[in-house]
């Protein structure tokens, strides 16, 4: 084999950690360059942007899944780190094409599925919900010290050092994926495969969303998705500019806030999941999680005070354990030959929320006329208390400061109330249900066994964190 040893988990956690570490230290930069690129209607194009790039990793992932059971996993992980890395180093040569760019990487920007079908192909079924959750939690590990070194670099040695750090840290990926990464896809595997034909099906992003109304609890399900991630979705594109800008936050501020609502987050996906799970049930979990994603939304939309973003940080940390009670839900109660047909549909609803959410929240702050002033202006400590708005007579956007958490809070309210008619146990796909239905959501018939339809999209866990 090509690389170093057999494939392991712990090659594909290290090409997640490094991908997401560098992005992690772009998080200070891109807030400057964003503003400075697009000093009118900053939310809106920023919305815009990551809304292009989350539509086309959605039409793109199972294509690039199906095309990796053909040709192999290692040299679709070389293709879309360097797509998604690609973006970096534009930051300081010119950040037109930068942001150009970032939205047209999102074809190739489906890193993590790519990854779980290398996960799977390693993997025996009873191990590959804990190697998702060594992947996840290195994700989350990455994100959560990155921000902060590139807050203090940025700080004390400007920007162009970390865009280069970063770049640098792409380049190791790519590097590490080249020289140490062996194909997990058996080689006796790949020979037969060069031939076989490629169905619509396997490449059809809407193939697992067509499914969804043929059974009504995973109809519930879904709706509950897609109505809660929706809006975190869209708050993930938007938020760090929104704490830097409207609420005041400095750089090193939002580095320390991403760093313990991180860590926050690992402890209620580990620690407090097991013990509700345990002590109130799996339903019950879920909608305790859609609870306090509904608090946490609107605390962010009425907050205008520094202290009122940390509370409602540590309130976001416990919301986090609503995707990974979901997929345990779907797991625990579905016939081990339907897990890819249930997982997928889920897949495929959250990766078209990657798609709509950004946009939705820009054009919310755009409609509300929720803009930035000058960069210094923020800075200074008169104006890190009050909210940075471009029509600040606007009565409406004095008593809510950020009107698209409200918004999402009202979409996790119906999400909630849908919740509650999911039933807790006999999830309605038994066999033969779909039966006919999962030929194509399951692994291409040239896969080894081990990688089974769980590998070629993503579970929960990935976004969970």
């Amino acid at each position: 084999r090509q690389g170093i040893g057999e494939p392991s988990v712990y090659h594909a956690v290290v090409v997640i950690f490094l991908e997401f570490f560098a992005w992690g230290l772009l998080t200070t930069p891109m807030l400057t360059v964003l503003h400075q690129t697009f000093p009118q209607h900053t939310f809106l194009m920023n919305g815009l942007i990551h809304g292009v790039k989350g539509l086309l990793s959605f039409l793109s992932a199972p294509l690039i899944g199906a095309l990796s059971d053909v040709w192999g996993r290692k040299s679709f992980l070389l293709l879309t780190v360097f797509f998604t890395c690609a973006p970096i180093p534009l930051m300081k040569i010119s950040p037109w094409w930068y942001f150009a760019v970032i939205s047209m990487s999102g074809v190739f920007a489906v890193t993590f599925s790519v990854i779980f079908a290398y996960v799977a192909d390693i993997t025996q079924e009873h191990e590959r919900s804990t190697a998702y959750g060594l992947v996840s939690a290195t994700f989350a590990a990455s994100l959560v010290t990155s921000p902060a070194i590139g807050a203090y670099l940025s700080q004390a040695y400007g920007d162009t050092l970390v865009v280069v750090l970063a770049s640098g840290v792409a380049l190791l990926d790519i590097g590490f994926i080249l020289l140490a990464v062996p194909e997990s896809l058996p080689e006796e595997m790949r020979p037969v495969s060069w031939g076989a034909p490629i169905s619509w099906e396997q490449a059809d992003p809407f193939a697992s969303l067509r499914k969804v109304g043929q059974d009504s609890t995973v109809l519930l399900i879904c709706i509950t998705v897609f109505l809660s991630y929706l809006p975190e979705a869209g708050q993930y594109s938007s938020f760090f500019l929104y704490l830097r800008q409207v609420i005041g936050f400095s750089s090193e501020t939002v580095a320390a806030f991403i760093g313990v609502v991180g860590i926050l987050s690992i402890l209620a996906q580990t620690v407090v999941l097991g013990i509700l799970m345990r002590s109130i049930g799996n339903k019950n979990t879920i909608l305790l999680g859609l609870g306090f994603q509904i608090l946490q939304l609107a605390w962010y939309g009425f907050g205008s005070q520094p202290w009122m973003m940390w509370a409602a940080g540590a309130v976001a940390a416990m919301s986090s354990i609503t995707f990974p009670a979901i997929s345990a839900m779907v797991s625990r109660n579905t016939d081990p030959d339907q897990q890819g047909v249930v997982q997928g549909m889920i897949t495929g609803i959250r990766g078209l929320c990657n798609g709509l959410g950004p946009a939705l929240y820009g054009f919310v702050f755009y409609l509300f006329h929720v803009e930035l002033n000058e960069m210094a202006e923020v800075e200074t400590l008169g104006k890190a208390s009050k909210p940075n708005m471009a029509n600040p007579t606007d009565n409406i956007c004095l008593i809510i400061p950020g009107p698209p958490f409200l918004f999402g809070a009202c979409s996790v309210l119906l999400s909630l109330l849908v919740a509650l008619f999911i039933p807790e146990h006999n999830l309605a796909l038994r066999s033969g249900s779909h039966k006919k239905h999962s030929t194509g959501a399951q692994a291409h018939p040239h896969s080894p066994p081990a990688g089974g339809s769980d590998g070629k999209e993503p579970l929960l866990e990935d976004s969970s964190v």
